[in-house]
């Protein structure tokens, strides 16, 4: 976990869905930290007129691109869940723009001083880039129970549309197994959870 001097460490962090994680991510930002948000980096690329969309119509044909000349986000998920290369190809495309976009960001929190940068990462351990790019893997757990009721609750799904998910996702053991700390967040309010953050804040000198 250690960090050269002239630049802030980064913290990955990450956990299935449903588990907090971009809670106690804005937490720690809150704390002092810089957050990056790499789903939502990912969203830019995809929506009309990002970098991503010249390269998603001529992989995946017009029929992809919506009336608003953004990603069809609902067609390209049911091709994506349901053929794994498609997955792959798109990945191929969205990851090295949202790549240089982190890069961007964690450019800009070094310039303005922060001492923490914080990335947002759902899909961290399902890459083996990211390990190279971290300093430090924080990871929030919770059930599965847990995941499928807060994803029902939040959205509408039903159970077997958020397995569906979950199964894309990594294991908790193995988010587990790649964690520098794992915050369990199962049946904490948010001020419990919020002190978790100012403790692990604390430590990484915010």
């Amino acid at each position: 976990m250690t960090h050269a001097r002239h630049r802030p460490l980064r913290l990955g962090v990450t956990g299935g869905i449903g588990s907090g994680k971009s809670t106690f991510a804005a937490m720690l930002q809150a704390c002092g930290a810089a957050l990056v948000d790499a789903d939502q980096l990912a969203r830019s690329v995809t929506e009309s007129g990002g970098s991503a969309i010249d390269a998603i119509r001529t992989q995946f044909g017009k029929d992809f691109i919506d009336a608003h000349g953004a990603m069809d986000r609902a067609r390209m998920r049911a091709l994506a869940f349901s053929q794994p290369h498609a997955r792959e190809q798109l990945q191929a495309i969205i990851h090295p723009l949202v790549g240089q976009a982190i890069a961007q960001a964690q450019q800009h929190a070094q310039d303005a001083g922060h001492r923490v940068v914080v990335l947002d990462i759902p899909l961290l351990t399902e890459s083996a880039r990211w390990p190279r790019q971290l300093d430090a893997v924080l990871v929030v757990d919770c059930s599965e129970h847990t995941q499928i009721e807060r994803v029902r609750s939040r959205s509408g799904l039903d159970e077997q549309a958020v397995r569906a998910i979950m199964a894309t996702q990594s294991s908790r053991a193995t988010r587990r197994a790649a964690a520098d700390w794992v915050v369990f967040n199962e049946g904490l309010g948010l001020p419990e959870l919020q002190a978790v953050a100012r403790q692990i804040g604390a430590s990484l000198g915010l």
